[in-house]
């Protein structure tokens, strides 16, 4: 690849807890990625807005709330309908194991649960881009 991997990390919802998104975002540009934020209580529909817009190769989303069964598949149907779907997605936060199954059969890639290290993320990121 001869552009810097670009991440979009997004915060869909009401979910004002920010710090694993934040975390995992330092650890992705520390990598050499390119990382775009998108804040805190964004709606799914500005998030993949935001992707499609800055060309990303790759969405996360973090959430706490328990909101994600709604809120990541959601975003997985805008990216797909606004021309998206070549856009690799993962996910990561307070996730129950019952729960990824459904996630990944919206289109996610993988889901990072709590005690996930950073390297983790970045070596998904890094095979992803290779198979690619």
């Amino acid at each position: 690849m001869d552009r810097r991997i670009r991440i979009l990390i997004g915060k869909p919802g009401l979910d004002g807890h920010d710090r694993g998104a934040k975390y995992i975002a330092r650890a992705l540009r520390d990598a050499g990625m390119e990382v775009i934020y998108t804040g805190i209580r964004q709606t799914p529909e500005a998030i993949a807005v935001a992707a499609i817009q800055e060309d990303v190769d790759f969405v996360g989303l973090s959430l706490l709330s328990g909101a994600h069964n709604h809120l990541f598949p959601e975003v997985a149907r805008l990216l797909k309908e606004k021309g998206g779907s070549d856009i690799i997605l993962f996910g990561g936060g307070v996730i129950p194991e019952e729960d990824i199954p459904g996630l990944k059969e919206a289109g996610f890639k993988a889901i990072f649960t709590p005690g996930a290290s950073s390297s983790e993320v970045v070596d998904f990121i890094e095979q992803e881009i290779q198979t690619r």
